[in-house]
Protein backbone atom coordinates (compact mmCIF):
# COMPACT_ATOMS: atom_id res chain seq x y z
CA UNK A 1 0.00 0.00 0.00
CA UNK A 2 2.77 2.44 0.96
CA UNK A 3 4.64 1.65 -2.25
CA UNK A 4 1.52 2.14 -4.35
CA UNK A 5 0.83 5.45 -2.60
CA UNK A 6 4.42 6.54 -3.26
CA UNK A 7 4.10 5.70 -6.95
CA UNK A 8 0.80 7.54 -7.11
CA UNK A 9 2.35 10.65 -5.55
CA UNK A 10 5.34 10.41 -7.91
CA UNK A 11 3.09 10.16 -10.96
CA UNK A 12 1.02 13.07 -9.67
CA UNK A 13 4.13 15.21 -9.27
CA UNK A 14 5.30 14.26 -12.78
CA UNK A 15 1.91 15.16 -14.26
CA UNK A 16 1.93 18.48 -12.43
CA UNK A 17 5.42 19.27 -13.77
CA UNK A 18 4.26 18.39 -17.28
CA UNK A 19 1.20 20.62 -16.94
CA UNK A 20 3.29 23.51 -15.69
CA UNK A 21 5.67 23.13 -18.61
CA UNK A 22 9.31 24.10 -19.09
CA UNK A 23 9.75 27.87 -19.01
CA UNK A 24 12.18 29.37 -21.53
CA UNK A 25 12.92 33.07 -21.16
CA UNK A 26 14.73 33.95 -24.38
CA UNK A 27 16.39 37.21 -25.41
CA UNK A 28 15.01 38.68 -28.63
CA UNK A 29 18.35 40.30 -29.44
CA UNK A 30 17.37 41.70 -32.85
CA UNK A 31 14.08 43.20 -31.70
CA UNK A 32 10.54 42.33 -32.73
CA UNK A 33 11.60 42.03 -36.38
CA UNK A 34 14.23 39.36 -35.70
CA UNK A 35 14.35 37.38 -38.99
CA UNK A 36 15.40 34.25 -37.10
CA UNK A 37 12.49 34.20 -34.68
CA UNK A 38 9.87 32.10 -36.55
CA UNK A 39 12.41 29.37 -37.32
CA UNK A 40 13.94 29.49 -33.82
CA UNK A 41 10.49 29.20 -32.25
CA UNK A 42 9.74 26.17 -34.40
CA UNK A 43 13.07 24.56 -33.46
CA UNK A 44 12.51 25.15 -29.75
CA UNK A 45 9.08 23.57 -29.93
CA UNK A 46 10.41 20.68 -32.01
CA UNK A 47 13.13 19.93 -29.45
CA UNK A 48 10.62 20.15 -26.60
CA UNK A 49 8.12 17.87 -28.35
CA UNK A 50 10.85 15.28 -28.98
CA UNK A 51 11.42 15.23 -25.22
CA UNK A 52 7.65 15.22 -24.52
CA UNK A 53 7.86 18.57 -22.78
CA UNK A 54 5.41 21.45 -22.98
CA UNK A 55 7.65 24.52 -23.33
CA UNK A 56 6.40 27.99 -22.45
CA UNK A 57 8.31 30.69 -24.35
CA UNK A 58 8.66 34.22 -23.00
CA UNK A 59 10.56 37.04 -24.75
CA UNK A 60 12.93 39.51 -23.10
CA UNK A 61 13.17 42.44 -25.52
CA UNK A 62 15.35 45.52 -25.93
CA UNK A 63 18.75 43.93 -25.38
CA UNK A 64 21.64 43.15 -27.67
CA UNK A 65 23.68 39.94 -27.53
CA UNK A 66 26.23 41.41 -25.11
CA UNK A 67 23.56 42.43 -22.62
CA UNK A 68 21.81 39.09 -23.00
CA UNK A 69 25.06 37.33 -22.10
CA UNK A 70 25.45 39.52 -19.01
CA UNK A 71 21.91 38.69 -17.91
CA UNK A 72 22.50 34.97 -18.38
CA UNK A 73 25.63 35.10 -16.21
CA UNK A 74 24.05 37.04 -13.34
CA UNK A 75 22.71 35.12 -10.36
CA UNK A 76 19.47 37.12 -10.57
CA UNK A 77 19.39 37.28 -14.38
CA UNK A 78 16.06 36.47 -16.00
CA UNK A 79 17.32 35.37 -19.42
CA UNK A 80 17.75 31.64 -20.06
CA UNK A 81 18.70 31.56 -23.72
CA UNK A 82 19.53 33.40 -26.91
CA UNK A 83 20.49 32.25 -30.38
CA UNK A 84 23.53 33.53 -32.19
CA UNK A 85 26.79 32.79 -33.94
CA UNK A 86 29.40 30.89 -32.02
CA UNK A 87 32.75 32.13 -30.76
CA UNK A 88 35.33 30.83 -28.31
CA UNK A 89 34.31 33.47 -25.77
CA UNK A 90 30.62 32.57 -25.94
CA UNK A 91 31.30 28.86 -25.62
CA UNK A 92 33.58 29.52 -22.65
CA UNK A 93 31.00 31.60 -20.78
CA UNK A 94 27.72 29.89 -21.69
CA UNK A 95 26.30 26.40 -22.14
CA UNK A 96 26.40 25.62 -25.86
CA UNK A 97 23.93 23.36 -27.64
CA UNK A 98 26.24 22.24 -30.46
CA UNK A 99 23.69 21.51 -33.14
CA UNK A 100 24.06 24.17 -35.89
CA UNK A 101 20.49 25.44 -36.14
CA UNK A 102 20.97 26.79 -39.66
CA UNK A 103 23.25 23.96 -40.88
CA UNK A 104 26.05 26.52 -41.26
CA UNK A 105 24.14 28.94 -43.49
CA UNK A 106 24.85 31.82 -41.10
CA UNK A 107 28.36 31.81 -42.60
CA UNK A 108 27.12 32.21 -46.19
CA UNK A 109 26.66 35.95 -46.70
CA UNK A 110 25.01 38.11 -49.34
CA UNK A 111 24.95 41.88 -48.95
CA UNK A 112 22.40 44.64 -48.74
CA UNK A 113 23.52 47.72 -50.66
CA UNK A 114 22.04 51.06 -51.65
CA UNK A 115 19.61 50.74 -54.55
CA UNK A 116 21.26 53.71 -56.26
CA UNK A 117 24.48 51.66 -56.65
CA UNK A 118 23.21 48.35 -58.10
CA UNK A 119 26.56 47.39 -59.70
CA UNK A 120 28.71 48.20 -56.67
CA UNK A 121 30.41 44.79 -56.71
CA UNK A 122 30.17 43.96 -60.40
CA UNK A 123 33.95 43.96 -60.86
CA UNK A 124 34.92 42.64 -57.42
CA UNK A 125 36.39 39.13 -57.65
CA UNK A 126 38.80 38.90 -54.70
CA UNK A 127 39.06 39.71 -51.02
CA UNK A 128 41.75 42.28 -51.78
CA UNK A 129 39.39 44.16 -54.10
CA UNK A 130 36.68 44.03 -51.44
CA UNK A 131 38.95 45.92 -49.00
CA UNK A 132 38.13 49.10 -50.94
CA UNK A 133 34.62 49.01 -49.43
CA UNK A 134 33.38 49.34 -45.84
CA UNK A 135 31.00 46.81 -44.28
CA UNK A 136 28.46 47.51 -41.54
CA UNK A 137 27.97 45.11 -38.60
CA UNK A 138 26.69 44.90 -35.05
CA UNK A 139 29.13 46.09 -32.42
CA UNK A 140 29.08 42.82 -30.45
CA UNK A 141 28.64 40.38 -33.34
CA UNK A 142 31.35 37.74 -33.92
CA UNK A 143 31.08 38.53 -37.64
CA UNK A 144 32.70 41.89 -36.97
CA UNK A 145 35.92 40.25 -35.77
CA UNK A 146 35.89 37.82 -38.71
CA UNK A 147 35.67 40.65 -41.25
CA UNK A 148 38.35 42.68 -39.48
CA UNK A 149 40.63 39.63 -39.35
CA UNK A 150 40.25 39.36 -43.12
CA UNK A 151 41.43 42.97 -43.50
CA UNK A 152 38.01 44.32 -44.42
CA UNK A 153 37.04 47.77 -43.06
CA UNK A 154 33.99 47.66 -40.76
CA UNK A 155 31.71 50.30 -39.24
CA UNK A 156 29.75 49.09 -36.21
CA UNK A 157 26.62 50.03 -34.28
CA UNK A 158 25.20 48.60 -31.04
CA UNK A 159 21.72 48.97 -32.52
CA UNK A 160 20.69 46.47 -35.21
CA UNK A 161 17.84 48.54 -36.78
CA UNK A 162 20.14 51.58 -36.95
CA UNK A 163 22.45 49.73 -39.36
CA UNK A 164 19.82 50.00 -42.10
CA UNK A 165 19.47 53.77 -41.84
CA UNK A 166 23.28 54.11 -41.65
CA UNK A 167 23.54 52.24 -44.95
CA UNK A 168 20.92 54.48 -46.58
CA UNK A 169 22.95 57.49 -45.41
CA UNK A 170 26.05 56.03 -47.13
CA UNK A 171 27.97 55.85 -43.86
CA UNK A 172 29.18 52.46 -45.07
CA UNK A 173 28.91 50.53 -48.35
CA UNK A 174 27.42 47.09 -47.72
CA UNK A 175 25.68 45.09 -44.99
CA UNK A 176 26.61 41.37 -45.18
CA UNK A 177 23.63 39.25 -44.15
CA UNK A 178 23.26 35.50 -43.93
CA UNK A 179 21.29 33.82 -46.68
CA UNK A 180 18.67 32.79 -44.11
CA UNK A 181 18.16 36.34 -42.82
CA UNK A 182 18.11 38.48 -45.90
CA UNK A 183 14.72 37.66 -47.44
CA UNK A 184 12.75 38.76 -44.39
CA UNK A 185 14.98 41.79 -43.96
CA UNK A 186 14.39 42.90 -47.55
CA UNK A 187 10.64 42.72 -46.93
CA UNK A 188 10.96 44.93 -43.83
CA UNK A 189 10.35 48.71 -43.89
CA UNK A 190 13.92 49.00 -42.57
CA UNK A 191 15.18 48.08 -46.05
CA UNK A 192 13.46 50.89 -47.94
CA UNK A 193 15.92 52.25 -50.50
CA UNK A 194 18.14 49.17 -50.24
CA UNK A 195 18.58 46.16 -52.52
CA UNK A 196 20.33 42.81 -52.62
CA UNK A 197 23.72 42.75 -54.29
CA UNK A 198 23.56 40.11 -57.08
CA UNK A 199 27.30 39.47 -57.52
CA UNK A 200 29.08 38.31 -54.35
CA UNK A 201 28.77 35.47 -51.83
CA UNK A 202 31.00 35.66 -48.76
CA UNK A 203 31.70 32.50 -46.80
CA UNK A 204 33.32 31.64 -43.48
CA UNK A 205 32.83 28.43 -41.48
CA UNK A 206 30.68 29.03 -38.42
CA UNK A 207 27.65 27.78 -36.54
CA UNK A 208 24.48 29.32 -35.17
CA UNK A 209 23.59 27.78 -31.80
CA UNK A 210 21.30 28.05 -28.85
CA UNK A 211 23.33 29.48 -25.95
CA UNK A 212 21.96 28.73 -22.51
CA UNK A 213 22.57 30.26 -19.08
CA UNK A 214 24.92 28.20 -16.88
CA UNK A 215 22.08 28.21 -14.34
CA UNK A 216 19.90 26.20 -16.76
CA UNK A 217 21.85 23.00 -17.37
CA UNK A 218 18.47 21.22 -17.44
CA UNK A 219 17.35 23.34 -20.39
CA UNK A 220 20.63 22.88 -22.28
CA UNK A 221 20.34 19.10 -21.84
CA UNK A 222 16.69 19.08 -22.98
CA UNK A 223 17.45 21.08 -26.13
CA UNK A 224 20.58 19.07 -26.97
CA UNK A 225 18.81 15.73 -26.67
CA UNK A 226 15.68 16.97 -28.44
CA UNK A 227 17.59 18.39 -31.40
CA UNK A 228 19.75 15.26 -31.70
CA UNK A 229 16.58 13.16 -31.88
CA UNK A 230 15.21 15.50 -34.54
CA UNK A 231 18.37 15.13 -36.64
CA UNK A 232 18.22 11.34 -36.30
CA UNK A 233 14.56 10.96 -37.34
CA UNK A 234 14.69 13.53 -40.17
CA UNK A 235 12.28 16.05 -38.64
CA UNK A 236 15.09 18.62 -38.28
CA UNK A 237 15.82 18.47 -42.02
CA UNK A 238 12.12 18.73 -42.84
CA UNK A 239 11.79 21.88 -40.75
CA UNK A 240 14.99 23.35 -42.21
CA UNK A 241 13.75 22.85 -45.78
CA UNK A 242 10.27 24.16 -44.99
CA UNK A 243 11.67 27.46 -43.69
CA UNK A 244 14.71 27.88 -45.96
CA UNK A 245 14.36 25.88 -49.17
CA UNK A 246 12.45 28.33 -51.37
CA UNK A 247 14.44 31.48 -50.70
CA UNK A 248 17.78 29.66 -51.00
CA UNK A 249 16.78 28.76 -54.56
CA UNK A 250 15.67 32.34 -55.23
CA UNK A 251 19.10 33.71 -54.26
CA UNK A 252 20.79 31.82 -57.14
CA UNK A 253 23.90 31.27 -55.07
CA UNK A 254 25.70 29.15 -57.65
CA UNK A 255 26.00 32.12 -60.03
CA UNK A 256 27.82 34.37 -57.55
CA UNK A 257 31.54 34.98 -57.00
CA UNK A 258 32.50 33.28 -53.72
CA UNK A 259 35.02 35.01 -51.46
CA UNK A 260 36.28 32.71 -48.71
CA UNK A 261 37.25 34.18 -45.33
CA UNK A 262 38.98 32.52 -42.38
CA UNK A 263 37.19 32.36 -39.04
CA UNK A 264 39.68 32.87 -36.20
CA UNK A 265 36.83 32.59 -33.68
CA UNK A 266 35.75 29.07 -34.65
CA UNK A 267 35.96 26.85 -31.55
CA UNK A 268 37.78 23.53 -31.80
CA UNK A 269 34.66 21.65 -30.67
CA UNK A 270 32.62 22.72 -33.72
CA UNK A 271 31.16 19.41 -35.05
CA UNK A 272 32.43 19.83 -38.62
CA UNK A 273 32.91 16.06 -38.91
CA UNK A 274 29.15 15.44 -38.59
CA UNK A 275 28.26 15.96 -42.24
CA UNK A 276 24.55 15.51 -41.60
CA UNK A 277 24.57 18.79 -39.65
CA UNK A 278 25.84 20.98 -42.51
CA UNK A 279 24.50 22.33 -45.78
CA UNK A 280 26.55 23.59 -48.70
CA UNK A 281 24.75 25.78 -51.27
Amino acid sequence: MARALGLLLLCGAWALAQAAGTNINYALVSGDNDPHWPYMQALLQLACSQMRQQCVLQAARDMNQGRATEQMLRADGRVDLFWGMTSRERERKLLTVRVPLDKGLIGWRVSLINADHPDLFKNVKTRRQLTAFRAGQGQDWPDTQILLHAGLPVLTSPDYPNLFSMLRQHRYDYFPRSVIEVKQELASPNSKGLMLDPYLLLHYPTAFYFFVSPKRADLARLLRQGLDKSVADGSFDQLFKAFNGDHLRELKLSGRTIIELDNPLLPEDTPLQRRELWFRP
